[in-house]
């Protein structure tokens, strides 16, 4: 937990993470923290160090601190969350490999099933501030939509300023905003309380819990009741860990690459999203049993521009994903059974099983990746398929290639696809046209 609290005390006495206060006339409070909050993003007069002279004294601390952060990174207060890039299908499977999925039946027990017609909102994040559910008074939801207070959207101190679970995840603490201390206008209306929940093993945050409504969701026994619901939620989130200790145990694991934005890691059985840094270096660290420096590791994620104290961070961050004792150095290798897809693609071509090998074959190797190390593997891979295909020379896979992202543009296979076709049909004429309108493209 880093220093945040001693900067949230200086708002005076009392709990500093509590917006409301036993007592407190909540239409004054209401007033004197919008007129606060117009000076504030009207360039009010500041300090020789940019601080608004008139400032510190109008909010609670943590407020303060979070809207000078807003405003130091370009959030506009006129700006809303943005709305999520994985679309529904591709949220629903990051969803379900998140650590937050763990704990969903807690928070429906504790929060969900009593928030009907309530005005309240019950909402999960991952560790950077999506929204994973919003569940609720359905009022509310619809309410809340206008301001993209909804499920894929991005509520991250960073997009939208100061905000229960965004600023919750800056602080890696408990925190609660009344009205007009949130940065964005847009959120004016409501309240929210939110929590950081971690990682038991690690201590690393896995995402956040929250409550959002009106005022009485800035009172102190909300963020009581938000405590509460993270410590059972972590402590389901170690029971779990314990029935399933894949990251602690050396197994079997499978990394799932092709076609995916978003890859996959199975550990033990256990489905996991990774980030696109990790899948590169778990990738490259299979194709190399034999192990890499950090220097030759560093050359093959981004041709020299990455040092060795950057790889040795990363891979000390891999090492929490996939279990410490997986991951050898000096020079760093695998030391686990990892397959996968990638191989299960080369493992079938030399079975001469193009069909198997095509169907493994969904896209290419990380397609968003640009590490030289994997466009290599991509290319060689394409190569691999393209040439056991124009070999077996079957015309159905053959048609399936020139569709497919691979050979849509493979002049070789479209010619190849071609020599098998009836002149007189009239796929042949099809085809040739396609040919020419390469040839014309090309010379």
């Amino acid at each position: 937990m880093n220093n945040a609290h001693g900067s949230a005390a200086r708002g005076g006495g009392g709990n500093p993470w509590v917006a409301v206060r036993p007592g407190e006339d909540i239409d004054v409070l209401r007033r004197r923290l919008s007129s606060a909050h117009r000076s504030f993003v009207d360039q009010a007069p500041v300090d020789d160090a940019g601080v608004p002279s008139d400032g510190p004294g109008q909010v609670r601390s943590v407020v303060f601190d979070s809207w000078l952060r807003s405003r130091r990174r370009g959030v506009s207060p006129d700006s809303s969350a943005r709305s999520g890039d994985l679309g529904e299908s591709g949220l629903a499977e990051y969803r379900a490999a998140h650590p937050m999925s763990i704990i969903e039946p807690v928070v429906r027990t504790l929060l969900v099933e009593d928030a009907a017609d309530s005005g309240l909102l019950i909402a999960t994040s991952d560790e950077h501030g999506r929204l994973l559910r919003v569940d609720g008074d359905n009022s509310a939801k619809d309410s809340a939509a206008s301001m993209n207070f909804v499920e894929g959207a991005d509520w991250s101190e960073v997009a939208v300023g100061t905000n229960a679970p965004g600023t919750a995840l800056e602080l890696d603490h408990c925190v609660q905003f009344f009205g007009a201390e949130h940065f964005s206008r847009s959120v004016h209306d409501w309240s929210c309380t939110a929590a950081p929940v971690h990682d038991p093993d690690t201590g690393l945050i896995v995402g956040t819990i929250d409550i959002t409504g009106g005022p009485r969701v800035a009172a102190p026994e909300v963020l009581s009741l938000v405590r509460a619901t993270v410590a059972a939620a972590e402590s389901e989130l170690r029971l779990h860990f314990l029935s399933f200790p894949a990251r602690q145990r050396t197994g079997v694991a499978r990394l799932e690459v092709l076609g995916r934005s978003r890859p996959v890691l199975v550990v033990d059985g256990v489905r996991q999203m990774v980030s696109r840094r990790h899948a590169e270096i778990l990738l490259l660290l299979s194709e190399y049993p034999e192990g890499l420096t950090a220097e030759h590791l560093a050359v093959l994620l981004d041709e020299g521009e990455l040092d060795s104290v950057t790889i040795r961070a990363e891979v000390s961050r891999l090492r929490k994903v996939i279990g410490a004792r997986n991951v050898a150095s000096r020079p760093y290798r695998i030391v686990t059974e990892l397959d996968t897809d990638v191989r299960d693609v080369r493992s079938a071509l030399e079975r001469g099983d193009i069909a198997r090998a095509m169907r493994i074959f969904e896209g290419p190797v990380l397609p968003e990746s640009i590490a030289p190390g994997v466009e290599g593997v991509r290319e060689e891979l394409r190569a691999r398929v393209q040439a056991g295909l124009l070999r077996q020379g079957n015309q159905q896979l053959l048609a399936k290639w020139t569709t497919s992202v691979h050979g849509r543009s493979d002049p070789a296979a479209w010619e190849a696809y071609l020599a098998g076709l009836d002149p007189h049909s009239p796929l042949y004429s099809q085809v040739k046209a396609r040919i020419e309108l390469f040839d014309r493209q090309w010379h």
